[in-house]
């Protein structure tokens, strides 16, 4: 891993400026279908004596005015965040007026930036918010699944339940959008539309966050059924570097960053839930890290004591492996102290066990990333 402290470093271009936003044709054809093998080998699986697996990477770790920090790969791809900057589109809920006229909880506004498990705790929560602000679960257009939870899935079944929408990982930052469309008073149907003043709203924050123009960006669609932004992973990582240290923002997204922060620290389980690296790390780290994991081997943090903002992107997908490179940058930069990485010492290196319930290999950093 690049030396945390080596602020000259650059990779390419800065991240503080706009790119020519042809990034989908761009990388298309000139870097073609070999982009992968450019990006290092960051993460390895090992079972037993061999390296059973590995996990190419990229990353950037930027500071409010655009600085490269530390990376690897190509900063200039662009990625599609996917739940990675939840915390991002859940600004408008605050700036917007929304969460103070309908009495939103610090706790609520941690589930807005959620990809819960669908515990209890998260379900109700959810339930109770939409009836403050007179909507329902047949509001909600993010569509069901099961608890990922599972003790609370088997529980759903047990009882003979079905999964709503409000069981949805994402069913928090849906009604935090809802809030925003009662506040605003556009129509709540059809909330999910990029063409919808609340998805407008949150592409806004994300051209000032990022400092680009995004009107040509790819888009595709979420999980979840919302739009999602193709971003270079350089300007992601500055998005979040400004949620960190917001100075340079209006007075407006200042005050919203810095009661986003808090919340969250506050309520790490509301954003993902009691088994989840994001919850047991920032658990730990309160205020010093506000993490979030995305779809497709995406993870994002804001490291507000040292005004930086951090994305990576694992090139397979792999969630097991995003995890561990979070962790390996989250030690690198001192964010975590030696008692704190001790306890977390099973999420930062995790075991691969057997069926019965054996050690048998583990899941570590590699290449330059490795301790």
């Amino acid at each position: 891993m690049h030396d945390p402290h080596d602020h000259g470093h650059q990779h390419g271009p800065g991240c503080n400026h706009d790119h020519d936003h042809d990034h989908d044709h761009d990388h298309d054809h000139d870097h073609g279908h070999d982009h992968e093998h450019a990006h290092p080998l960051l993460v390895e699986v090992t079972r037993g004596p061999i390296v059973e697996s590995r996990h190419r990477a990229s990353f950037a770790v930027v500071d409010a005015k655009g600085g490269v920090v530390a990376a690897a790969g190509d900063l200039e791809l662009p990625v599609y965040p996917r739940s990675a900057i939840k915390p991002l589109q859940a600004l408008p809920l605050l700036e917007s007026g929304a969460a103070d006229a309908f009495d939103c909880s610090p706790a609520e506004l941690s589930l807005a930036c959620a990809s819960h498990d669908g515990e209890p705790g998260h379900v109700e929560a959810v339930e109770a918010w939409l009836a403050r602000i007179g909507l329902s679960v047949a509001d909600l257009e993010c569509g069901s699944h099961l608890p990922y939870h599972v003790p609370s899935m088997k529980a759903l079944l047990r009882s003979g339940g079905e999964p709503t929408a409000a069981h949805n990982n994402c069913s928090g930052k849906h009604t935090g959008f809802l809030t925003v469309a009662k506040q605003l008073k556009a129509p709540t149907r059809g909330y999910i539309k990029l063409e919808h003043p609340v998805q407008q709203r949150i592409l806004g924050v994300f051209e000032a966050m990022t400092g680009l123009d995004l009107s040509r960006a790819p888009v595709g669609i979420d999980g979840c059924g919302i739009p999602t932004v193709g971003i270079p992973l350089g300007n992601l990582a500055l998005a979040m570097a400004r949620l960190a240290d917001p100075s340079d923002q209006p007075e407006e997204r200042q005050a919203a960053a810095r009661r986003l922060r808090a919340a969250v620290a506050a309520h790490p389980f509301m954003i993902a839930g009691s088994e989840r690296f994001c919850t047991r790390v920032m658990e730990e780290t309160r205020e010093k890290a506000l993490i979030k994991t995305g779809a497709e081997g995406v993870y994002c943090a804001a490291l507000p004591e040292l005004g930086l903002g951090v994305a990576l992107k694992v090139d397979d997908g792999a969630g097991r492996a995003a995890e561990v490179l979070m962790g390996r940058i989250l030690v690198a930069f001192k964010i975590l102290d030696q008692a704190q990485i001790d306890r977390l010492q099973p999420l930062l290196v995790p075991k691969i066990l057997n069926r019965a319930g054996a050690t048998v290999g583990e899941i570590m950093p590699a290449g330059s990333a490795a301790y």
